[in-house]
């Protein structure tokens, strides 16, 4: 049993996926006009996970026949002063996602929504991954500063990222 404040709250969680599809999307187009094929290629991949999220909560609650509820997407950021600041904002928008699906998984145990519950542990489980792998990006990032090179070459093994699964980066000097 999918209790209403947890139908309620995962279709809320369904719009934040879809928020983060249409960020990741707008972070892909700047990479792309400011010539960072690779991050562009990696951000357009990563909102093709965001959009595929929020069709996998969809899914749960219409495969218990429950209601689906889209609401607005709000514009998202589109400029960005440097390669930096879009990780950056990346790593913040991967936080409040694990927020958001915190909050989601205790009112779902809260309500004894444990099908909901189960549902929901694949989600946490794939946050860590995604937090990491931004805060690892933006770490070299950092590390390397304004090095043209070396943000170049950062960009080239992002843009190596397949379908469904991050490049793993390494942060060795």
């Amino acid at each position: 049993m999918v209790t209403q404040q947890v139908q309620d709250a995962i279709n809320s969680q369904i719009n934040n996926e879809l928020t983060a599809f249409y960020s990741y999307l707008a972070m892909s187009a700047w990479c792309e006009r400011e010539n960072y094929l690779g991050s562009a290629r990696w951000f357009r991949i990563q909102s093709q996970e965001e959009h595929s999220h929020a069709i996998r909560l969809l899914d749960f609650l219409l495969d218990r026949n429950h209601p689906v509820t889209l609401k607005t997407i709000q514009e998202p950021k589109g400029r960005f002063s440097s390669l930096l600041e879009v990780f950056q904002n990346a790593y913040r928008q991967e936080q409040d996602v694990s927020k958001q699906l915190g909050s989601l998984y205790e009112l779902a145990f809260q309500e004894k929504s444990f099908m909901a519950v189960a549902e929901l542990q694949w989600f946490l489980n794939e946050q860590v991954e995604e937090e990491k792998t931004c805060r690892e990006i933006v770490g070299r990032l950092e590390m390397v500063q304004a090095d043209p090179a070396a943000i170049l070459d950062i960009d080239r093994e992002l843009g190596e990222r397949s379908q469904g699964k991050p490049v793993p980066v390494d942060v060795s000097p």
